[in-house]
């Protein structure tokens, strides 16, 4: 297993279509009823990684590696028992060692990161990578333009599946929005990126450094194309936002990591929320829920705020209990305030201070220090008198 052919069962969204990749040919499952065994197959030389298109499982893109000099393709299939065998969308790439297939939401649009391990510019010593886009009904093919050269470093497709978000370029990166058509709508800024997460909502992005970089995070509004906030989130190894789009996580985890393992709660502006730190964490993912089932974040703001708590007491017995609060903490002295801590060596300081100074060591001590003197010179003459009286 590899990261290209894991999890070996594919699944739609809604789990109406479930594929796994086999030689030279995809097979497709009846998701309800497993014990049907392969309901039919697609068959594809030579294919080496496949990604089902979530919502809906209508299309399936399959990676073709090169060989015997023909260059390497990504062909776009439709799912379905009566459709061709043709491919609806095709690129070819020359120098393709691995590929990165992310699918929208709508499943109208692909977006492939194309990996080479060799750059001919010598310009990155890890080889070099484009991103380009595919549509299913065939209005766009090709490459989309980037505003910096260097690597694409991560790539996110927006809930609603009508924008992408991409960091890219070398270091300092570069982080921009697109929209279908490829075209530029929002510039996130030039930072030490390499990471961004949409929330479920579409709402709120975060973009982050995170690996090798410090961990930077910077959350941004995309629908009012503001930046709400920065932190930090070092050594993190995973991260997502919540499916209510509220709340981003991130963890340590083990074995990328053998210490300060634990996880981080931020809000949607990149206030901390919650921390907890364990001896060795392995994995850590949010409960599985539908990003629909919760409502947008401001009107759950004025759900709260429309919330009113009613005291069903009787007036008689509040104002009872308040006297008696009043009545308790009334005999109660107040707190003293917890005086500075001063070492041992510390406590003749004033009287060494003066010996330096040329001062009288009265003058310089405090008035508990010579009162204390005094009840230590009035003991030694009582004590004298008493040994004198006795003898």
């Amino acid at each position: 297993m590899t990261t290209a052919t894991w999890p070996s069962i594919r699944f739609s969204s809604d789990e109406a279509v479930a594929c796994r990749l086999a030689t030279n040919e995809i097979q497709f499952f009846d998701a309800q009823d497993f014990s049907k065994g392969v309901v039919y197959r697609l068959r594809v030389p030579g294919v080496a990684a496949i990604e089902l298109s979530k919502a809906p499982g209508s299309h399936v893109a399959v990676f073709i590696p090169e060989s015997k000099g023909v260059p390497a393709s990504i062909q776009i299939f439709s799912c379905g028992k009566d459709s061709q065998s043709q491919p609806i969308a095709r690129r070819s790439f020359f120098r393709c060692s691995t590929v990165q297939l992310k699918w929208n939401r709508g499943s109208s649009g692909l977006l492939v990161v194309v990996q080479s391990d060799v750059d001919k510019t010598n310009q990155s010593y890890y080889g070099e990578s484009k991103l380009n886009y595919l549509t299913t009904d065939g209005t766009y093919e090709g490459v989309v333009s980037l505003r910096k050269e260097g690597p694409v470093h991560d790539v996110q497709w927006s809930y609603s599946g009508s924008e992408f978000a991409v960091v890219y370029g070398f270091m300092p990166a570069r982080a921009t929005v697109f929209d279908k058509k490829c075209n530029p709508l929002l510039e996130l800024g030039i930072g030490p990126y390499n990471t961004i997460r949409w929330n479920p909502k579409g709402k709120f992005l975060c973009l982050a450094g995170f690996g090798n970089l410090p961990g930077d995070m910077a959350f941004w509004d995309y629908k009012e194309k503001r930046q709400l906030g920065t932190t930090k989130a070092e050594w993190s190894v995973t991260s997502e936002w919540s499916p209510d789009g509220r709340y981003f996580m991130t963890a340590t985890t083990a074995p990328r990591l053998q210490v300060d393992n634990g996880i981080k709660i931020f809000h949607h502006n990149g206030s901390l929320y919650f921390k907890k730190m364990f001896d060795k964490l392995y994995q850590v993912d949010w409960k599985p829920e539908s990003p629909d089932k919760y409502p947008e974040i401001v009107e759950l703001i004025k759900s709260i705020d429309s919330l009113k708590v009613e005291d069903t007491k009787p007036q008689g017995q509040g104002s009872k209990s308040s006297q008696a609060s009043t009545k308790v903490t009334s005999n109660n002295p107040p707190a003293q305030k917890p005086a500075a801590y001063r070492p041992p060596h510390a406590k003749n300081v004033a009287a060494v201070q003066a010996e330096l100074f040329g001062e009288s060591p009265q003058e310089a001590m405090s008035k508990n220090a010579l009162k204390n003197k005094k009840k230590r010179e009035k003991q030694k003459e009582k004590k004298a008198a008493e040994a004198g009286g006795g003898s």
